[in-house]
């Protein structure tokens, strides 16, 4: 039986994303029949393989999951938490199959956030290249010179490195307050913060309101539910696949 890249498959059990993947087996994590395995290495359908300890169950036929999550403030988005902090993971509690975060958002930000136990899927959304869209609502203080609106726009640069142009709006505008939508093209991270701290403003508020074309509508903080097969077929068109 050929063998598969263990990256690949373990991305491929549900248990986390093959970037994730790589990490654990860097970190000696992974085993295959019992021995530690080294980025490069393979294994089959056939083969024992643990991360960390706990066994991933491998098969060809796998149903595959893709929620929308949307995510109060106060949460982390992890698995798990070392400091006790509350998870994401924990408003899914009741759902039967094991999916993992695409991508994060920072404790203090909320809105939509993708799960899925889809490995390449995964992957394929937060790979640079596909350029996948996010759209973010943000309250600023104190207010937003023109200036500034071209700033973010055109790119600043933020941990060394300068952001790909944006589409920056004001929505609304008052006295100490302005809400701006921001669309990036990047997944950087903490990356809308950092471009508006980076031009002087201060972020009161941050809510993403849609990942490429699927928007999160009026889904209630805390509540998921699944993307439907037009969402699904809309994020693939996005991402370039057929």
């Amino acid at each position: 039986m050929e063998k598969i890249r263990l990256q690949k498959l373990i991305a491929e059990s549900g248990l986390c994303s093959r970037r994730k993947a790589e990490e654990y087996i860097k970190q000696g994590k992974v085993k295959v029949n019992g021995h530690v395995a080294s980025i490069g290495d393979g294994a089959t359908l056939k083969d024992v393989i643990s991360v960390d300890g706990e066994r991933i169950y491998l098969s060809k036929k796998r149903e595959k999951y893709y929620l929308m999550l949307n995510k109060p403030r106060g949460y982390v988005t992890t698995m798990s938490d070392e400091l006790d902090r509350r998870c994401v993971t924990e408003l899914l509690d009741d759902f039967p199959e094991r999916v993992y975060p695409i991508g994060r958002l920072d404790r203090n930000s909320e809105g939509l956030l993708l799960f899925t136990n889809d490995g390449k899927f995964a992957n394929d959304i937060m790979h640079p290249s596909r350029h996948v869209s996010k759209t973010y609502r943000v309250t600023v203080r104190p207010g937003i010179t023109d200036e500034q609106l071209v700033q973010l726009s055109e790119g600043v640069v933020i941990d060394d490195r300068k952001t790909l142009p944006a589409n920056v709006t004001v929505l609304t505008q008052e006295q100490g307050r302005v809400v701006l939508q921001v669309v990036i093209h990047e997944g950087r991270n903490r990356q809308v913060r950092k471009m508006c701290e980076a031009v002087g403003l201060e972020v009161a508020r941050l809510k993403r309101t849609a990942i490429g074309p699927v928007k999160l509508g009026m889904l209630k903080p805390g509540t998921y539910r699944e993307l439907t097969s037009e969402e699904l077929r809309a994020l693939r068109s996005a991402m370039g696949d057929k």
